[in-house]
């Protein structure tokens, strides 16, 4: 008896042996691929590391700047200056020792699965796996598509190398909308016609410009000549000619250089980076078209893409504005600011949902986000509690911050390790030379035109300034990289880089030069422009504005650009104030979208007719009938109605003169 359980436990402890030993030989695949894994997760660990750490030695420097600034060297410049090196040691500091398996594959020759013009999206490959009992299985496994391999690069090299999507869908939005949240409205509406022109008309111009140089001196260059037609150009044009001048942005804030000329440099910026993703998606569409033309110029396929830049522009800009009124009703109408956790939560995901819902409606999302936040700071932002007002304003300002810096450094990391480079000094000269051109011809003939029919007038200084804040950056590298695969996209991106580049270490390294050079006012005191909106949920040390009347009146206001006077409390001149578009929109506004969109006052029972009186008494909270009647002009954005008594306020004929930049006077801030 003792002897058959002891047999009969041999057995299965023999038998459950077996069945381990099987087991651990099914699961080999699963450890190796375990294995790799890992290696993968060290090396994207790795990488997240060396980027924190160039954001890290960023912000160091910038704090070193703010004791004692180099006069011809910024934080912006540095940053890039960090990424080259970081750049070059992954480059050529690490080597090839990673277990990564690459199988060449070659396509059938018949070629009869897929078109050989373009590369697949993904691979299906099906090979036996072999099995710890000696069977083995058919599986197949899809690999997506990477890119064009030139040489074989270290992992890290790859790694370091992001999916150019990461741009366009987590660190743009957060840019744009930060412009759009944080733009100092007052003084871009007041000239809001010198930046749509040079914005819309200007950049559009400075395409057309560039990409017809470009082509000129392509067909002066042979090897080039039959790689690039006259919309690789044009394309070219749209993807170089955005602006963004944040080295020169940051030094005119720490200058207190005059508000006007800060409007006109920022208040571009803002808008030619969504003019040019909108008109490089036409040129896009025309080429598409162009193709299955007769080959040559199809009148009806360039009416085509002219009407898809006014469709998608327009619609992309109502999508953002009906994403940023949506918001305000909800915030208004709803008590969600009693829990300002999830008041903070709603806004930044209705705001992200904005660029989401125009990108997959086939629509730009730099646009939409951009309009839904200047509509979020002009409406939301009134019917926040106290807490989301700090909250969302300190938390975009924070990703703006990072997601700049981090572009930059970027920029400077890509050009060792990003494997598609195509360095041809022919382009990249011509590049160079197009590009400022395209710069001038969009400034100086505008700002002629304009001031034909402004008062007051741009001055040349400030032409020359507007000339020399040319600086390219985020939109036009993220531009070029989203497309690498042939030669002159190749071209395209590394001439871009460069641009890139040298712009922000040269031309925003020189910003205080230029100052000096073309007697730019600094040092000058801006009005007080009040953010927050003092209703009855509001008191004078709400958001930490205090009382905006009594600051304004206490703010006075060099304006160079009114002849050099001196204004107390906020006025400018009547001519400027009177524009007719201003005039318009404010008493629009003032009378019937901030009633209906926030808790202002005057009321919609006071401004919609008798008959809408119904309508009007359910969209008027008690908030809006119970509180006083001053606290319409202390909104955010009151100055906008441009009444006349805005206008009869004293000025005084004080005339400050303009401070010289010199490493002992305004360079150690």
């Amino acid at each position: 008896m003792a002897d058959s359980a002891m047999t009969v436990r041999y057995a299965v402890v023999v038998t459950i042996g077996v069945f381990l030993l099987k087991s651990c030989s099914g699961e080999e695949t699963d450890i190796k691929l375990d294995k790799k894994a890992q290696l993968l997760h060290r090396l994207d660990s790795l990488n997240l590391l060396l980027y924190t750490f160039l954001l890290i030695l960023t912000v160091l420097t910038i704090w070193t700047f703010k004791h004692r600034r180099l006069r011809f060297l910024h934080e912006t410049g540095l940053a890039v200056i960090y990424g080259l090196i970081v750049g070059a040691i992954i480059r050529y500091g690490f080597t090839n020792s990673s277990t990564i398996v690459h199988m060449p594959v070659v396509p059938e020759p018949d070629g009869s699965h897929y078109n050989q013009s373009v590369p697949p999206d993904t691979l299906w490959l099906r090979f036996p796996e072999s099995k710890g009992d000696g069977t083995t299985k058919n599986k197949t496994f899809a690999y997506s598509f990477r890119g064009e391999i030139y040489k074989r690069d270290n992992e890290i090299d790859l790694k370091a190398t992001f999916d150019p999507e990461i741009f366009f869908n987590i660190i743009l939005p957060p840019i744009i909308f930060h412009a759009g949240y944080s733009l100092k409205r007052k003084y871009f509406f007041r000239n809001l016609g010198a930046i749509l022109t040079y914005a819309l008309i200007g950049t559009t111009i400075s395409s057309f410009v560039i990409g017809a140089l470009m082509y000129t001196f392509i067909q002066l260059i042979p090897h080039l000549a039959s790689s690039f037609t006259f919309l690789d150009t044009l394309y070219f044009g749209a993807l170089i000619s955005p602006t963004d001048p944040l080295t020169i942005i940051s030094i005119f804030n720490d200058l207190h250089v005059d508000v006007n000329l800060y409007a006109l440099v920022f208040g571009e910026s803002v808008l030619n980076d969504a003019v040019a993703i909108v008109l490089s998606g036409s040129i896009q569409n025309y080429a598409e078209r162009y193709q299955s033309g007769s080959g040559g110029f199809e009148t009806w396929a360039f009416f085509q893409a002219l009407g898809d830049f006014i469709r998608i522009f327009s619609l992309s800009l109502f999508i953002g504005a009906t994403m940023g009124c949506v918001t305000a009703l909800l915030t208004k109408f709803t008590r969600v600011r009693d829990f300002p956790l999830l008041e903070s939560a709603l806004f930044v995901l209705m705001s992200y949902s904005t660029f989401l819902i125009a990108e997959a409606s086939d629509l730009t999302g730099v646009v939409a986000v951009l309009f839904c936040g200047i509509c979020q700071a002009h409406y939301t932002y009134n019917n926040l509690s106290v807490d989301s007002r700090q909250r969302t304003k300190q938390l975009f300002e924070l990703l703006n911050f990072l997601a700049e810096n981090f572009i930059f450094s970027y920029i400077g990391v890509s050009m060792f390790t990003f494997p598609k480079h195509h360095f041809d000094p022919g382009f990249i000269f011509a590049g160079f030379f197009c590009a400022l051109l395209g710069r001038a011809v969009n400034v100086y003939p505008l700002s002629f035109l304009l001031n034909l029919g402004r008062n007051p007038k741009i001055p040349s200084n400030y032409q020359h300034m507007l000339f020399c804040a040319g600086l390219r950056g985020a939109m036009s590298f993220a531009l070029a990289i989203r497309n690498t695969v042939s030669d002159a996209r190749q071209a395209m991106l590394t001439t871009t880089s460069l641009i890139v580049i040298l712009t922000v270490i040269l031309q925003g390294g020189a910003t205080t030069q230029f100052l000096s050079w073309f007697n730019i006012p600094v040092g000058v005191d801006e009005e007080v422009e009040v953010l927050s909106y003092n209703g009855v949920r509001s008191s004078a040390g709400d958001g930490g504005f205090g009382d905006p009347e009594s600051r304004r009146e206490r703010s006075p206001t060099y304006d160079s650009m009114q002849g050099g006077s001196l204004s107390m409390g906020g006025s400018t001149s009547k001519t400027n104030e009177k524009a007719l578009l201003a005039r318009i929109w404010g008493n629009f506004d003032t009378h019937y979208m901030k009633p209906l969109l926030t808790h202002s006052r005057p009321t919609l029972l006071d401004t919609l007719p008798v008959c809408c009186g119904p309508l009007a008494r359910i969209l008027t909270t008690t908030q809006q009938m119970t509180q006083d009647n001053v606290a319409r002009r202390v909104d955010s954005d009151s100055d906008l109605c441009l009444e006349d008594r805005d206008t009869d306020r004293r000025r005084t004929s004080i005339q400050p003169t303009c401070i010289p930049i010199s490493p002992a006077n305004g360079m150690h801030l």
